[in-house]
Order: C-alpha cells, then sequence, then structure tokens
C-alpha cells in the first residue's frame, strides 16, 4: 500500500513537472493581460502567429534559410526555435530557422516575454525578440520604428542587448539608441522575463520584473515620424539567424547546431490611463 501512495504521488506529479518554468500572469493594480501565448498546446497557433520564410540575407547578410514548421516545435509549455545545419556549412542556405510575426499588433502596454537562449556551444547565433510597425509595407525600414526587447550574438557571452531604431536614430549610420551590453550570467542556462513598459512618453526596457530597468527611451521634445515612430502598432518578432553582420562578426561554429531559442511565452498588459 505504501508503494501504491508513493505511485499515486508521482503520477500526479509528472504533469505539472513539464511547465515549472512557467509563470502565472502578474497582475497589478494598473494593467490587465489583454493578449497572450503561452504554448501550452501540441503546435504552433496559427491565428496568431505567421512564419517568414526565404534565405535571402534578411539585409544583414545572415547565412539561414527561414522554414515553415521545420525549426519550430511546441511541446511541454514552451516554443521552440531550433536552429539547423543542413547543408556543408559557412554559406547562405547551409542552415535554417524560423522567424515568427504576431497577426496582432500593440500600440502602447507592458509586453513581456519569458525565454532562454540556446546553450553556449560557439559562434553565429543570434537569437531575438522584437517588433516592428505595423506600416512596415507603407514606409519601409527604418521609418516604421524597431524595438529591439532582446538581442544576443553567441560570440558576446552572458549579455544581451536592447534598442530602438528610427529613420534619426539606427544602426546603418551609427546612431542607434540603446542599452549596450547588460550583463546576465546565467542567460544561457535560465529562463529570464525580457520586457517593455511603452507609454505614449517612453519606452521603458525591464530584465525580470518591471521595476529592474535597464534601458529607457524618452519621446523628444521635439516628435516627429523621423525621432519618434512608437505613436503607431507595432507587431511582435520572434527568430534566431545564424551568422549576419553582427550575429557573425566572428564566424559561425558548426558545433552549434542544433541549437534550441525556447519561449515560455508572450504577454501584453494593457496600462489603465493615471
Amino acid at each position: 500500500m505504501k508503494r501504491l501512495s508513493i505511485l499515486i504521488l508521482l503520477l500526479i506529479a509528472v504533469p505539472f513537472a513539464f511547465n515549472a518554468c512557467k509563470e502565472e500572469p502578474a497582475g497589478g493594480e494598473d494593467e490587465g493581460l489583454i493578449w497572450s501565448d503561452e504554448f501550452d498546446g501540441e503546435r504552433l497557433d496559427g491565428d496568431k502567429w505567421k512564419f517568414e520564410i526565404g534565405a535571402h540575407g534578411w539585409g544583414n547578410n545572415e547565412l539561414q534559410n527561414y522554414t515553415v514548421n521545420q525549426n519550430t516545435e511546441v511541446s511541454n509549455g514552451t516554443l521552440k526555435i531550433i536552429a539547423k545545419k543542413v547543408g556543408d556549412g559557412q554559406s547562405a542556405g547551409d542552415y535554417t530557422s524560423a522567424r515568427l510575426n504576431s497577426l496582432e499588433s500593440f500600440t502602447y502596454g507592458r509586453m513581456e516575454i519569458r525565454a532562454k537562449i540556446p546553450d553556449l556551444k560557439g559562434n553565429g547565433l543570434w537569437p531575438a525578440i522584437w517588433m516592428l510597425g505595423e506600416n512596415i509595407g507603407q514606409v519601409g525600414w527604418p521609418a516604421c520604428g524597431e524595438i529591439d526587447i532582446m538581442e544576443y550574438v553567441s560570440y558576446q557571452p552572458n549579455q544581451f542587448y536592447s534598442t530602438i531604431h528610427s529613420t534619426a536614430n539606427n544602426h546603418t549610420n551609427g546612431t542607434q539608441v540603446g542599452s549596450g551590453a547588460i550583463s546576465l550570467q546565467d542567460i544561457e542556462e535560465e529562463f529570464h522575463n525580457y520586457g517593455i513598459i511603452w507609454t505614449e512618453d517612453y519606452i521603458k526596457f525591464y530584465l525580470d520584473d518591471p521595476s529592474n530597468t535597464v534601458f529607457r527611451f524618452n519621446k523628444p521634445s521635439n516628435p516627429t515620424a523621423d525621432n519618434w515612430p512608437f505613436d503607431k502598432p507595432h507587431f511582435f518578432l520572434l527568430n534566431m539567424a545564424v551568422g549576419g553582420d553582427w550575429g557573425g562578426a566572428q564566424g559561425v561554429n558548426d558545433n552549434n547546431f542544433p541549437a534550441t531559442f525556447e519561449i515560455d511565452y508572450v504577454r501584453v498588459y494593457e496600462l489603465d490611463e493615471e
């Protein structure tokens, strides 16, 4: 009877073990959850996400071919974006990965993504959590605006970056504005919360807790479409590039693959008017 009781307890505990990393939505006096994906099913929700595909470098001389379904998995409560080596290596198309865009766009609120960077194996990986202006098809980049909530390059372990891009401030002319390198010693081993609080007057980037600000970008005193395109809807992007001008600045180590970028959830909270 004692052994049977222990077995029953183990069977009850097993379903909860798989989702041990997941945190319940954090409420607050000034916010409520309005959209999320908890990745609790067995497949990607096609009503929330779409794939971008291709191996054309994506404006950064990247080497991966983005595919549909071949490089993603939803299981045990998380989304896995898996970069693979499928060719000889070191050339465009020799690697595959995934790039997902949310079908819904948002203006203002608190956006939080819980994720884990791939295990550190070598140079050449470039996972990112970011947002682009919904009007990119009309005005192009960088006029649409870009909010990089978290970017990581594997030749710089134990750190990540938060950055904004606009016509006035972008990396193509060296005028981007951002946090610089943020130290995070267990970024490759543990899940962390990467988030922004986006209002009419500022975008505040935080790590793990909304009170832990790592970078703040204030609305310019003379806002224009060039320096503040952040008053229009933006959609989420989740991707992992291979190589590229930044991610591959110190080469690509073919021992990396397969490499898994794991996302526990994506959540959007609205902010109540003060």
